[in-house]
């Protein structure tokens, strides 16, 4: 049995494992806890790591799953029902926007955001498109693909508008991310045009690192960046080389090391604060 065996955990709910600092992850809109899978192995050696369902997705019901204060509620209630007052946050993408939010109510120590969802225009129609096409999509082709996705070409090929090095997942990964996406009512709620961040988050006293993939083509640079930059002025700004909008799939050690140095230096800022 592999590390990466071991730290699956008996609930498909959520995972929870590690020891150390806490550290919540947060998946984006259609996924779900396991997009971190290939980076837990990693993350539990320095962290007890808490990653949820977000309402409305790998089947956990939810009748507003867009309204980001209602996920950032949810995850506020997983982290009482973890002991956690606060933790280090990293999300994806939704994920991303829901932990500004927890930043906003003092519930962080510090934020990684991924690619956030959000920064668009309150007339944005161009994300829920791609979303409504890509479920149509699977839903279309779904007996099929079990078979695509075990040629490393044409995973690369499906998952293309998601991840840059999709032939790196295995197909068992791969699947797992085709059914989250099959099962999230997220899709079937989206709305023409969808909400919008529109108020700034100031100053939240914490360190908060925005990253986004060199290759991102779901939230594309500047496009859907720029406004995070207006919304979160004290923010720093990374740019990650070579992944997509889902570059725990691209690059997982990347990625951990970026949550992992994150976390290290807003620890040793508040122990010398």
């Amino acid at each position: 049995m592999t590390k990466s065996d071991q730290v699956l955990p008996a609930s498909a709910a959520h995972y929870r494992g590690g020891s150390g600092a806490p550290l919540v992850l947060l998946h984006g809109g259609t996924s779900s806890w396991r997009c971190w899978e290939s980076l837990l192995p990693t993350l539990i050696d320095r962290h007890d790591v808490l990653a949820p369902n977000l309402p409305g997705h790998a089947g956990r019901p939810s009748s507003h799953p867009l309204a980001i204060g209602g996920l950032a509620d949810a995850v506020e209630t997983a982290m009482d029902d973890a002991g956690f007052d606060t933790a280090h946050i990293a999300g994806n993408s939704l994920g991303g926007w829901v932990a500004m939010e927890l930043a906003r109510r003092g519930r962080a120590r510090s934020v990684v955001a991924l690619s956030p969802a959000g920064g668009w225009l309150p007339t944005e129609t161009r994300v829920p498109k791609i979303f409504v096409s890509m479920r149509r999509q699977l839903r279309f082709g779904y007996f099929a693909i079990p078979l695509v996705m075990r040629v490393p070409a044409l995973r690369r090929i499906l998952m293309r508008i998601v991840c840059e090095h999709g032939d790196r997942l295995s197909p068992r990964q791969a699947m797992d991310a085709a059914r989250d996406a099959l099962v999230c009512t997220l899709v079937d709620e989206l709305v023409h045009p969808v909400p919008a961040q529109t108020e700034p988050y100031g100053d939240l006293g914490i360190p908060i690192l925005m990253a986004w993939g060199e290759c991102d083509r779901l939230l594309t640079a500047p496009r859907y960046c720029d406004p995070w930059r207006r919304l979160v002025p004290a923010a720093s700004w990374r740019t990650l080389p070579g992944v997509g909008h889902l570059p725990m799939f691209d690059d997982p050690a990347l990625v951990a090391g970026t949550i992992l140095d994150w976390a290290q230096r807003a620890s040793t800022n508040q122990q010398t604060g």
